[in-house]
């Protein structure tokens, strides 16, 4: 005899913390990042396109790196702020659904885009006469394109094995936001299937990515470890450090979160994870750019004088 299942319409989130006091701190940092994140990135993106010097393959992901991390941010961060404010934390079925797809989608682009700044940064060190030559406009239009496209696919992939299941009850999220571990963890059908192709598609696509840009790197090591003045190589190191660090701290973090055991169980540490690549991160990767990079840094000077 088949039992009666009602179906889940609305998800409740547990949000970041239950005590009070913390409330009033909380929103501001995050009202604070999320104000600076956008700024940081639209500016980015404004110099790059009005500045001739940015003109160049480097400049060219960059821009459309800062352009994921805006939308990124947004689609997780405003429903942060406005459900600091509510006393009952709710999300549509259909809400949660796009929220998991938008966020899946840019994060699996950065990933991408990230690996494609490496080999640019390979080719600029240790192929420099012949750079122009193999970081074509095409090749990176082509690389954005994959970038995109790999990120809307394999997003795809996950949202519908995840809302195609059934929710019957409870439809409390352990979270602030609808992330695919917690939100698996709450059907009452069988997931087996979703936990592999989530399992899957985030550690081909993160350890591809990751072992491209480690490749990249090694062969920059070696290059720079060949050039014989200290400025030559302090110039080299300069050039890539940004890129370095950004590529660190995303993909630390995100397999910090997916790629261990049990990961439907969210632990306090694990909300700290997720809230430093989902809302810290897309404020960090321009400021480490403006930060370390001196030719950002000159033209923002310049602006500001003129």
């Amino acid at each position: 005899m088949a039992t009666n299942k009602t179906r889940v319409t609305m998800f409740e989130l547990t949000g970041l913390t239950n005590d009070n006091n913390l409330i009033p701190f909380l929103f501001i940092f995050f009202l604070v990042v999320y104000v600076v994140t956008i700024l940081s990135n639209i500016g980015m993106m404004a110099l790059i396109q009005a500045f001739p010097s940015f003109h160049s393959p480097m400049y060219y992901f960059l821009k459309y790196l800062s352009l994921v991390d805006l939308i990124y941010s947004s689609s997780i961060t405003p429903k942060i702020l406005v459900d600091l404010l509510s006393v009952k934390k709710t999300i549509s079925f259909l809400g949660c659904a796009f929220q998991v797809y938008f966020y899946a989608a840019l994060a699996g682009a950065e990933v991408v885009l990230l690996s494609s700044m490496s080999y640019d940064r390979y080719a600029a060190i240790c192929h420099p006469l012949h750079y122009s030559l193999i970081m074509t406009k095409a090749k990176c239009t082509g690389l954005v394109l994959l970038s995109f496209s790999v990120g809307l696919l394999q997003s795809a992939a996950q949202t519908s094995c995840l809302f195609s299941l059934e929710y019957c009850g409870p439809n409390l999220i352990d979270h602030f936001y609808c992330e695919i571990p917690p939100v698996l963890k709450l059907s009452c059908s069988t997931s087996h299937l979703c936990d592999i192709v989530t399992f899957l598609l985030v550690s081909t696509l993160g350890l591809c990515s990751l072992v491209a840009i480690l490749v990249s790197y090694t062969f920059i090591m070696s290059s720079v470890f060949k050039i014989k003045s200290v400025e030559g190589r302090l110039k080299a190191f300069s050039t890539c450090s940004s890129h370095l660090i950004c590529s660190s701290i995303y993909f630390l973090t995100i397999f910090f979160i997916y790629l261990r055991p049990d990961t439907r169980v969210l632990k306090k540490q694990d909300k700290v994870a997720s809230v430093f690549y989902s809302v810290v991160t897309p404020m960090l990767n321009p400021l480490i750019y403006t930060l370390r990079n001196q030719e950002v840094r000159k033209v923002i000077l310049q602006a500001l004088k003129k």
